[in-house]
């Protein structure tokens, strides 16, 4: 079973990618509401995957990627943005993102925006 961490913070979001994983059969190994502890989660669990926010608190998700990937460049990260501000995903392409995943999503987009990636 693929394990999977979220890093947002919108507990709507949580949720929602939550259910949608837990139906598909992954795991949720850790919920994080900023990207601090999003690197602190990912080093503690070593996911197969993380869901990544772009705007958070204490630590936005282009310098948790950078983190993470500069200790783990194996690590499978997928950005969650509202914007589509070509500025800020290309710094998160440079960074090591794999996928970009535009809120709203569906079911579809999530597993597909997966499927893509492991």
């Amino acid at each position: 079973m693929k394990r999977i961490l979220i890093v947002d913070d919108s507990p709507m979001i949580h949720n929602l990618l939550r259910k949608t994983l837990e139906r598909n059969g992954y795991e949720v190994c850790g919920d994080a509401a900023n990207g601090r502890e999003g690197v602190e989660l990912y080093e503690k669990h070593r996911p197969d995957l993380v869901f990544m926010d772009i705007t958070m608190p204490v630590m936005d998700g282009i310098e948790a990627v950078k983190t993470i990937k500069g200790k783990y460049p194996e690590a499978k990260i997928i950005m969650l943005t509202a914007m589509g501000d070509d500025e800020i995903m290309s710094e998160a392409l440079n960074a090591g993102v794999e996928v970009f995943l535009k809120k709203p999503f569906d079911d579809y987009k999530i597993i597909s925006a997966i499927a893509k990636v492991i």
